[in-house]
């Protein structure tokens, strides 16, 4: 079940990173639901390797190929399957860590777990995993689309350069017009020059993801172990290079008292039930309360250095390793996409499982 997750809108992810490709089988998607091949593709071109020099070489078009459970441009309401050939598989730049442990990867702790790996590219544990996650968020984007709700995540910060503003201050309609996805231009420039040092000194650098759900209705996520911010803590958490995650005030929260830091609720014009502030993040008792759902989300540097690092090998000698292969010195501009995905699936899972609770 580890590959497996959601429980009414669920998906399963197969493959390996330098496999005959990476697939996903999304089961529970209501029929009826209108998706194109070109959705799907539109959201795996922004996560594809290759698409700027800031991000790893290698070239792969990620073009998915749609094996069933759509029929006519619809949803059938029967498992979808999504595949995406591998196609620059350089398996070759691998063989040096067949036996070698890289400080900061999962070589090790897959060695005690499983007894065995596949070194090439990470095997599972690579971050080519999530071109299926970002395949099966394209599909809940549907779903979401019929209920008004849009999801937009953007670089807020890499290394110590930081977004001066809050996301309601920022046109996010300017988050793909730079290839860091910052929707603050100045920053952005700043960030990109930030990557493009990381780069020189064969380094990398970490930073931080910016995400918000606009028009979520009240009442999804549940009220003890499944709240909203318990589950999508959860998946952002399963991404690759995530160490840590926050909603609404976050730490900062902490610092304010509780007559500053607590959310009003007033009636609008409309009749609708609103709150004067959103530090809560868009939800009470770990359901949503109608306000935006926000958070942010901490990468750490990618660990693959192309310059020398002391480990050991598997039979615990020491010895010195230098990263070889095709690596992002920066993360983040790629791992938007999947931010998204797993925002996507989580609130498709939650609405679903909501509506299933009421009459």
């Amino acid at each position: 079940m580890s590959n497996t997750f959601g429980v009414l809108f669920r998906i399963t992810t197969f493959g390996e990173s330098h496999g005959a490709g990476i697939g996903v089988i999304i089961d529970g998607c209501p029929a009826g639901i209108a998706v194109e091949a070109a959705h799907i593709q539109a959201a795996l071109d922004r996560r594809r390797p290759g698409q700027s020099d800031l991000t790893t070489p290698r070239k792969e078009s990620d073009t998915v190929q749609i094996q069933s459970g759509l029929f006519e441009g619809l949803t059938t309401g029967t498992p979808i399957s999504l595949f995406i050939p591998n196609a620059d598989q350089r398996s070759d730049d691998y063989s040096h860590i067949a036996h070698a442990y890289r400080p900061s990867h999962a070589d090790y702790t897959y060695d005690v777990k499983y007894g065995r790996r596949d070194y090439r590219g990470g095997g599972r544990s690579s971050a080519r995993e999530t071109a299926a996650r970002v395949a099966a968020g394209a599909v809940a984007a549907r779903l979401l689309a019929h209920f008004g709700i849009e999801i937009a995540a953007y670089v807020s910060a890499v290394g110590e350069v930081e977004v001066p503003l809050e996301y309601g201050e920022l046109d996010l309609g300017l988050i793909d017009a730079n290839p860091v996805r910052c929707p603050h231009p100045e920053t952005a420039v700043r960030m990109e020059a930030r990557i493009r040092a990381a780069q020189a000194a064969h380094d990398t650098v970490g930073g931080v993801i910016t995400g918000v759900a606009r028009h979520v209705p009240a009442g999804l996520g549940e009220p003890v172990f499944d709240k909203l911010p318990a589950v999508l803590g959860h998946a952002l958490l399963s991404i690759n290079a995530v160490k840590g995650v926050e909603f609404g005030s976050g730490f900062a929260g902490t610092r304010l008292p509780g007559s500053v830091h607590n959310d009003e609720f007033y009636t609008d014009e409309t009749g609708a039930v609103r709150t004067r502030t959103n530090h809560s993040g868009g939800s009470q008792g770990g359901i949503s309360n109608g306000q935006d759902v926000y958070f942010r989300v901490a990468f750490k540097p990618v660990a693959t250095l192309l310059q020398p690092q002391q480990t050991i090998n598997d039979q615990g000698e020491a010895i010195t390793l230098v990263g070889r292969g095709r690596h992002d010195p920066c993360v983040l501009p790629r791992a938007v996409p999947i931010v998204e995905a797993m925002t996507q699936m989580v609130l498709a899972d939650l609405l679903l499982r909501t509506r299933a609770n009421r009459l």
